[in-house]
C-alpha cells in the first residue's frame, strides 16, 4: 500500500497474474488427468462434434498469451465421435508443446481435414523435431527432450493428448514436418 502503481503496471501485473494462473491450471489439469489415466478411470462422454467447435476453445489459453497460431479448421468436415472435454484437452496439450519449441517468430499451423473415413488434425511447428529414437518415449510421462526454446513443463502433455485420443479410439502419431520441425497428427473416425 505504500508504492503507487500505475495503471498500465496494475494492468501488466493482472495480465502476468492471469498467464501464470492459466499455466497452473493447466500443470494441476495435467497431473490430474494422467492419474485418471493411469488408473483406469477416465469416463467417456462420447459425441458427434466437429473440430471446428472444439479447436477454438483449446487455443483459447494461447491466443490470450500472444502465440502465434495459423488455424485452418474447415466447418465443412465431417463430424467426429469424441468426448468435446477429452478431446479439447488433448488438442490444447499438443499446441501448447509446439509452442514451446517452435522459434520466435514462427508461428505454429493447426489444420484439419478428411482423409479416407478419418478426420485428421495437424499440430505443425518448426522447431528442432525429435529423433526417431525418442518418438514413442515423448509420449511417457515426465518425458522432456532438450531445452525448450520458449515455456516451461513437466513432460506429461503429449502423454496426457495421447491417453485421451487413443481412450476415444483415436491415434496420435508423430511425422517430420518438411523443412524442419515436427507435426502431430491426431486421427479420430468421422461420423
Amino acid at each position: 500500500t505504500d508504492v503507487t502503481w500505475s495503471e498500465a503496471d496494475r494492468e501488466e501485473f493482472l495480465a502476468t497474474i492471469e498467464e501464470e494462473g492459466d499455466r497452473l491450471n493447466s500443470l494441476v489439469g495435467n497431473l490430474l488427468d494422467m492419474s485418471r489415466l493411469q488408473a483406469g478411470a477416465v469416463s467417456l462422454m462420447l459425441r458427434a462434434i466437429g473440430l471446428d467447435e472444439v479447436v477454438p476453445r483449446a487455443l483459447r489459453s494461447l491466443l490470450r498469451s500472444g502465440a502465434q497460431l495459423e488455424v485452418e479448421v474447415p466447418e465443412t468436415l465431417s463430424r467426429v465421435r469424441a468426448d468435446p472435454a477429452l478431446l479439447e484437452r488433448a488438442v490444447a496439450n499438443v499446441a501448447e508443446n509446439a509452442v514451446a519449441w517452435s522459434p520466435e517468430g514462427e508461428p505454429v499451423r493447426i489444420g484439419a481435414s478428411e482423409v479416407a473415413g478419418r478426420v485428421e488434425l495437424r499440430v505443425v511447428d518448426r522447431g528442432p523435431g525429435l529423433p526417431e529414437e525418442a518418438r514413442q518415449r515423448i509420449f511417457e510421462p515426465f518425458q522432456r527432450f532438450g531445452a525448450r526454446p520458449r515455456g516451461d513443463g513437466i513432460g506429461l502433455g503429449l502423454a496426457v493428448a495421447k491417453g485421451f485420443v487413443e481412450a476415444m479410439g483415436g491415434t496420435i502419431e508423430l511425422e517430420d514436418t518438411p523443412g524442419g520441425g515436427l507435426t502431430v497428427c491426431i486421427g479420430l473416425e468421422a461420423v
